[in-house]
């Protein structure tokens, strides 16, 4: 029997600096935090994932949410030693963390890397200080730029994220901010349409008509400009919004979209691992309770069906350019290859150029990256 794949942990910190777009609950704005406490509460989370999974090798260590370059490098580092000495670590770990590229973020750079982080995922988001202003936040192109270059001094690998068909951006503007952002020499970049979510600020202001991002036309092109300019510096695509040096993928964010097991930990986590869907209790009081009353944060624990694991390793999948292994997903469904996808839908796109498939690996080309959702809806068979 082959070894089970490296499983991944992710680490949430729930808590901001500042109210920004993306934080659900005001409480995770705090003036002070009790660090102590926190990271007793974090080690015990970890230790019962550890007792649930045992046998294991980590391969990767994600740290992530509110605003975790925050966190002291001493509670990091606890961290890291628990998790390694609860399953050890494969030689090429891979640990990431998330900052915001502010210039107090970047002064703790040096000492998280002591503490173990290996690479850091910068949030920079735009190159253009307007633009900056319009996503809500907080840091200039110049403080941003200046974090980036702190992040490169002290980590071996490093990814920034930036977000196009933002509104009145014109395809020629993209292509000279995509082009500076390539030349800042990153191993990896993040590459994400803008998209209006229900009940934000930006989906109000849409409705409102004072918010006009461009139409499906015009950010079907934004999408193909991307890609192919990424990839001709050396980038291609390796998921839909990723891209990377051939090497430089990021190897947590794999185990999710190759639908591998990994465990969560922290307010709001969620987890896979053996069928069994896990989820932390969001807001940080009631996690934190948790941990007093039970050794553990966990809200919800349920095992999933074989239906359910088949659909969520098609969506998840079906995203990356090597596609997906039906033979994998027949196992875990307990059902037939032919069973896994909808075969008339599967001919259908097949002829149409969106999919392809060779063997048990099926994939989306090109052309089907663009209208991927719907490539997917049609091949996840109906209950």
């Amino acid at each position: 029997m082959d070894a089970p794949a490296p499983l991944a942990l992710y680490i949430h910190w729930p808590f901001c600096v500042s109210k920004c777009p993306y934080c659900d609950f005001n409480s995770h704005v705090r003036a002070s935090v009790d660090q102590a406490a926190w990271r007793d509460a974090l080690l015990a989370d970890l230790a019962h994932e550890a007792a649930m999974l045992p046998g294991r090798r980590l391969g990767s260590i994600f740290f992530g949410g509110g605003t975790p370059s925050l966190m002291p490098p001493a509670t990091v580092a606890a961290l890291i030693a628990a998790a390694e000495s609860a399953w050890g670590f494969d030689g090429d770990i891979e640990i990431t963390l998330e900052a915001n590229p502010s210039s107090v973020e970047a002064a703790r750079f040096a000492d998280l890397a002591a503490a173990g982080v290996n690479r850091v995922s910068l949030g920079l988001q735009a190159l253009d200080d307007d633009a900056l202003v319009f996503l809500g936040r907080a840091h200039g192109v110049a403080e941003g730029l200046a974090a980036l270059d702190t992040a490169q001094q002290h980590f071996g690998r490093v990814s920034f994220d930036l977000i196009y068909a933002r509104p009145g951006q014109s395809q020629a503007a993209w292509e000279a901010e995509l082009s500076r952002a390539i030349g800042f020499g990153t191993e990896h970049l993040s590459l994400y349409q803008l998209t209006i979510e229900p009940g934000t600020r930006f989906a109000t202001e849409a409705a409102a008509g004072r918010l006009v991002i461009p139409g499906e036309d015009e950010a079907a092109m934004l999408f193909e400009t991307t890609r192919t300019i990424a990839a001709a510096a050396g980038l291609p695509a390796y998921e839909v919004s990723n891209h990377a040096r051939p090497g430089a993928e990021s190897r947590h964010n794999l185990t999710y979209w190759r639908y591998r097991d990994y465990a969560g930990i922290g307010p709001g986590a969620h987890g896979r691992r053996g069928g069994m869907a896990t989820m932390r209790h969001k807001k940080p009081e009631n996690w934190q309770a948790a941990i007093v009353r039970n050794g553990h944060g966990i809200e919800i624990e349920d095992a999933l069906t074989p239906p359910a694991r088949q659909a969520e390793a098609l969506l998840m999948g079906l995203r990356l350019r090597e596609g997906v292994d039906l033979a994998r997903i027949a196992e875990l469904a307990g059902v037939s290859v032919d069973a896994v996808i909808d075969a008339r839908a599967a001919a259908t796109l097949t002829r149409a150029g969106l999919i392809a498939r060779n063997g048990d690996r099926l994939h989306a080309t090109e052309p089907g990256m663009l209208v991927l959702n719907a490539v997917i809806a049609a091949l996840v068979p109906d209950d």
